[in-house]
């Protein structure tokens, strides 16, 4: 299993159609970042204090009430955000449009370590009757795959860390992260309230790694959303074509593929024999570290991976009968290095066996129904 285009639209009802989020970015962005966002920014690293980005909407000092619910909270933001709006003329809107899209990205979806904000998604935002045209979920699908290539002795992630967990509660559910308190809302990440656990971060991490480890195979939920209808979601329309399909997803200078095909059976389908990809984050193509330090026309530059989203990628399909081929595969590539730092010898041969009858028990179910 790893994250889908699905997964980012059912749970955070993210758009994640429509044009790639892509275009130009610049060595610095500070002329730009001073004429639509008439805040101080730092010449040399195009970063806007956090600090100022948010007392500048009158968001610094507001804070829940005790006994808000988030739901009431974030209403009641909207409610008096739309009346400041309203009485204000269309310059300074756009103004405080800008300043808000800036610290929405830069501060929440494509979050980033430290407490500044970056203005590279700027020069998308400057006509903002083309932002919603973006595929914005495509691109933040991307950055938490791009987050979590993390170096071990980091301490900390970087990005929008609540979907991946409403991502576990989907597929892990046994783990009993959180709580489903508001059954049925949509987008699926309003149905939860995360647990609060009052032990030291060390036990935390330690007992969600052993859970981890040893969660039960017939436990895992590999198609979390067939019971799911669409009522309420119109996104979901035109979202649709692109499930099911490999892709490259794109963030300005950041451009990952969707290996959808790795993971065939949380499409229902049998686990065929494939080519797994070499990650060697210095020779493939579209990662971050490219023209940073230039002017980049990135439609151009990565014109391949634009023209393979606006064809929607891949379709992947499976004439596989069994998942032999895959499992001798996958254990040919990888062995007993899944786990690099092990807390435990990793038996092979076993977990092969196991996943076997898992696959197995759901084909099996799946006829059934």
């Amino acid at each position: 299993m790893i994250p889908s285009l699905e997964d980012v639209s059912r749970i955070t009802g993210l758009r994640v159609y429509g044009k790639p989020v892509s275009g130009f970015t610049y060595p610095c962005y500070h002329d730009l970042a001073e004429r639509l966002l008439e805040l101080p920014v730092e010449r040399r690293s195009s970063l806007v204090p956090r600090v100022a980005l948010q007392a500048s909407l009158g968001l610094y000092e507001v804070g829940k009430s005790a006994g808000e619910s988030e739901d009431e909270y974030l209403e009641w933001l909207v409610r008096v955000s739309r009346r400041e709006l309203a009485s204000e003329p269309g310059a300074e809107v756009d103004m405080d449009l800008h300043r808000f899209l800036v610290l929405f990205l830069g501060r929440l979806l494509f979050a980033t370590r430290g407490d500044v904000v970056h203005c590279r998604f700027l020069p998308l935002l400057e006509d903002l009757s083309e932002v919603g045209g973006y595929a914005w979920g495509a691109a933040f699908l991307a950055h938490q795959f791009d987050s979590l290539g993390a170096s071990e002795r980091q301490t900390s992630t970087s990005g929008f860390f609540p979907f991946l967990q409403f991502w576990t509660y989907l597929h892990l559910p046994a783990l009993g992260r959180g709580d489903l308190t508001r059954p049925g809302l949509v987008p699926i990440a309003r149905r939860w309230d995360s647990r609060r656990d009052l032990r030291n971060l060390g036990d935390q991490l330690e007992r969600l790694q052993e859970a981890i480890d040893s969660y039960p195979y017939l436990d895992v939920v590999w198609q979390p959303y067939l019971g799911e209808g669409d009522e309420g979601q119109p996104w979901l329309v035109q979202t649709r074509p692109y499930f099911g399909r490999s892709v490259w997803l794109h963030a300005l200078n950041l451009m990952l593929p969707l290996h959808l095909y790795l993971s065939q059976c949380s499409l229902g389908l049998q686990q065929s024999v494939v080519e797994f990809p070499v990650r060697d984050r210095f020779r493939r193509p579209g990662r971050s570290f490219w023209g940073l330090h230039d002017t980049t026309d990135w439609r151009e530059r990565a014109k391949e991976q634009i023209d393979n989203w606006e064809r929607r990628g891949k379709a992947v399909k499976s004439d596989a009968t069994t998942d032999d081929a895959y499992f001798q595969a996958y254990a040919l590539k990888y062995g007993g290095k899944v786990y690099k730092s092990a807390r435990h010898q990793v038996d092979v041969a076993g977990e092969i066996a196991s996943l076997r009858a898992l696959l197995y028990s759901v084909v099996q179910d799946q006829e059934a129904a």
